[in-house]
């Protein structure tokens, strides 16, 4: 496995400002991911679990969002050796969910926010995923 390295071309090192607006990049996706996380958790909690067949689809959707958005952010969070490759699938895995999940949430009343903590996650992955270049 190759760890991750932001390059300006195929082989040479990044430079001090490339290498320190990936990890500005990198930590700002970690910190949309908890954000949303903690949104989507704290959401699937106020469902109450013996509602509706609507109610349950959303709770289960704000733990799945919650989980992979977790998942995410211990892979941008912890110095291991990951793949770009395995890093990008992770990205993209939890930008699909986020999207999915806010979709689900819109017209709920009392989930906007949630809503927009998840699609503002899906762009904070978006954008590192861009830096990846």
């Amino acid at each position: 496995m190759t760890p991750l390295t932001p390059t300006t071309s195929g082989t040479a090192q990044a430079s001090p400002q490339e290498l320190f607006r990936f990890l500005e990049d990198r930590f700002g996706c970690a910190l949309a991911c908890t954000e949303c996380a903690q949104a989507c958790a704290l959401r699937a909690g106020l469902v109450d679990p013996d509602g509706s067949r609507e109610h349950e689809h959303l709770r289960r959707k704000g733990i799945l969002c919650a989980e992979v958005c977790d998942a995410t952010c211990r892979a941008l969070s912890e110095d291991h050796q990951m793949s770009e490759a395995a890093l990008r699938v992770q990205l993209e895995w939890c930008r699909t969910v986020c999207l999915e999940t806010a979709h689900a949430l819109d017209g709920h009343p009392g989930a906007e926010e949630t809503a927009s903590a998840c699609r503002a996650c899906a762009r904070a992955c978006s954008d590192f995923m861009a830096s990846l270049v």
